[in-house]
């Protein structure tokens, strides 16, 4: 009998990281949360609340890359965080290309930049979704 997993799915940003829920049983994916990150150190607590609530199998975090595929300044920052994340929770940690993620968050929001809008977790929030609904979606 197939098993499918819980995934969590990560928008890292140096002040906050969104988070999303998936089920690869629906293929189904759902912004649920934002924590706060001090120059991209997230506050480690509130993660693992929200690990321990989804108990999820699998994490999914974003990775940042130039239109033309290559590496970034935020592309490290991004695998250094995923890589705590396996450490510290003993979870598999896959990569997503999130190119034009935050783009796509801001169009179904209907503003033009993240600056915008009053509440820019949400941009945060449905850029996770976006990023694990694209893995779901492969």
């Amino acid at each position: 009998m197939t098993q499918y997993r819980t995934l969590l799915g990560f928008d890292f940003g140096l002040k906050n990281i969104g988070v999303a829920v998936g089920q690869e049983l629906t293929g189904s994916a759902n912004g649920i949360a934002v924590i706060k990150a001090r120059d991209g150190i997230p506050n480690w607590d509130d993660i693992k609340t929200v690990i321990e609530q989804w108990k999820p199998q699998l994490l999914i975090v974003g990775i940042p890359l130039n239109m033309d595929g290559t590496e970034q300044e935020m592309t490290a920052a991004c695998r250094k965080f995923g890589n705590r994340l396996n450490g510290r929770f003993q979870l598999p940690v896959e990569w997503q290309d999130e190119r034009l993620s935050t783009y796509e968050a801001l169009e179904q929001l209907g503003i033009r930049n993240k600056m915008q809008s009053k509440r820019q977790g949400d941009v945060d929030r449905i850029s996770a979704q976006l990023i694990l609904q694209s893995w779901l979606n492969q």
